[in-house]
């Protein structure tokens, strides 16, 4: 990739900047935690994919299909001589994954996820068969069947193949019933609330919303992620209780700065708290200035209370050498301009992360600095 895509993040980074019109200065506690020991829980079983137009598994690569396939057809009734060697090309043996969420009970469906185990090119227009699905217990909690959705597509001539897509793995929507339900906690008249993010501050906020709402003592922090909360053990009591905590505001604190890059995509994220320093960096051909400029700001005439303020404006340049063009942001020193100038350049990703670290190691970068 040549050129940064800077674009497709410029929505993004207006949202994290606040610029965004409607954006929430607080978030409900249900948004920000979750109640502990209440989780999802992975299902995994193995099974066979039947009903494929000659894209199935070929048994000298894949001999695990012709096995699985003598097996199931021994335990329907179907007897098939030791020396015949099953090679089918309408089977695929496949690994299927589904979630498990919650309080399910038995009768509720889930989607599964279809993946190939073998050699097959496609598994368009297949039919998963009963797959039990196991969690880590070694327990059955749900049993998968269906017809795939596969997205991809291909298209093959005598001299040339083409796919779109990838057909190597489908999915079943409600494709699977919840056998078992799933494991629940035990009523304590405490519970843990854990935040997604650990932060000292948030934490305080929401245990003062909390005390402020429900009472003193419903609420006691135990650390920077978790709230001890204490409960009615009554059903009816603690619906109601739960239900009110989790609609509760907290109001919106300051983000850690942070910026993150996609060394991939090129793209770029930043949140509203990254601030610059003044610095200069050469990286290559480019030249790197963020200078600093103070000046006196007067009140306008008879203003009552106004008095003389000092204001700092700061200014990027970015300067490809002698032959290329100077381009100057005037009166900023964010971060978002500077990418913006580099974008224009033509400057590739390996340069803009070049640049960023190196601000980040001299300090001039005053944030976080991800890459993914």
């Amino acid at each position: 990739m040549s050129r940064l895509r800077f674009t497709t993040a410029a929505f993004m980074l207006a949202v994290l900047l606040g610029q965004w019109p409607g954006l929430a200065q607080a978030q409900r506690i249900k948004e920000l935690a979750s109640v502990s020991g209440q989780r999802p829980n992975q299902l995994i079983g193995y099974g066979l994919v039947v009903g494929l137009d000659g894209t199935g598994d070929t048994t000298a690569q894949s001999p695990f299909a012709g096995q699985s396939i003598a097996n199931m057809l021994s335990a329907l009734g179907v007897a098939v001589p030791a020396n015949i060697n099953v090679q089918p090309r309408n089977v695929a043996a496949v690994m299927v994954t589904a979630e498990l969420e919650e309080l399910s009970r038995p009768g509720q469906k889930m989607d599964v996820t279809v993946s190939s185990l073998g050699n097959a090119r496609s598994l368009r227009g297949g039919t998963l068969l009963m797959t039990p699905l196991k969690a880590a217990d070694g327990q059955v909690y749900g049993q998968a069947q269906g017809s795939l959705v596969v997205t991809g597509t291909s298209i093959s001539t005598r001299r040339s193949f083409t796919q779109v897509g990838h057909q190597a793995a489908g999915r079943i929507p409600a494709g699977a019933l919840v056998e078992v339900a799933a494991p629940e906690a035990p009523v304590e008249p405490v519970m843990e609330l854990n935040f997604r993010q650990s932060d000292f501050a948030q934490t305080e906020r929401a245990v003062q919303v909390i005390t402020s709402a429900l009472g003193p003592g419903a609420a006691q922090p135990i650390n920077s992620r978790t709230i001890a909360l204490r409960v009615p053990v009554e059903p009816a009591q603690r619906m109601s209780f739960m239900a009110r905590l989790m609609e509760l505001e907290v109001p919106r604190g300051s983000e850690s700065a942070k910026v993150i890059i996609n060394a991939r995509t090129g793209s770029v994220l930043i949140n509203q708290s990254v601030q610059l320093l003044p610095f200069a960096v050469t990286h290559g051909a480019l030249t790197v200035r963020v200078q600093g400029q103070s000046r006196v700001v007067q009140p306008p005439p008879m203003a009552m209370g106004a008095t003389t303020q000092r204001e700092v404006n700061q200014t990027i340049s970015v300067d490809t050498g002698p032959a290329g063009n100077l381009i100057q942001v005037p009166a900023s020193a964010k971060l978002e301009d500077l990418v913006r100038a580099l974008n224009r350049l033509g400057a590739s990703p390996q340069d803009l992360m070049a640049i960023l670290q190196a601000m980040k190691a001299a300090g001039a970068l005053q944030a976080e600095l991800e890459i993914i």
